[in-house]
């Protein structure tokens, strides 16, 4: 069993950065491969980036290339997202999940286990 906290979402303005944190509870964190996924208001849910157990591999949806990045700290079972330049497109509760799968990495909903509540990011024109 994991459990999973983000913390880090907010107000922002266009532009700016955050920095979305994900703890997860259990001493196995490590095996997982760890995902983020956001939700707009009237919208699926979308993947946004996926990061492997070592924290060796990333992976992004096309459309988050290059203002996202992943990375993790099994010492401290957490993982995070690093987002910049946002946009108000990038409006959304941010979730992260975990998968016992490896590789490949996986992006799709169904392959995650564990969900956190998620994070609201809000980011103003």
């Amino acid at each position: 069993q994991v459990q999973l906290v983000e913390s880090g979402g907010g107000l922002v303005q266009a532009g700016g950065s955050l920095r979305l944190s994900c703890a997860a509870s259990g001493r196995t964190f490590s095996s997982y491969a760890m995902g983020w996924f956001r939700q707009a208001p009237g919208k699926e849910r979308e993947f946004v980036a996926a990061i492997s157990w070592s924290g060796g591999s990333t992976y992004f949806a096309n459309s988050m290339k290059g203002r996202f990045t992943a990375s993790r700290d099994n010492a401290k079972n957490t993982v995070y997202l690093q987002i910049n330049s946002l946009k108000p497109e990038d409006t959304a509760v941010y979730y992260c999940a975990a998968s016992p799968r490896h590789l490949p990495i996986p992006t799709a909903s169904y392959e995650y286990a564990y969900w956190g509540q998620g994070t609201q990011v809000t980011v103003s024109s």
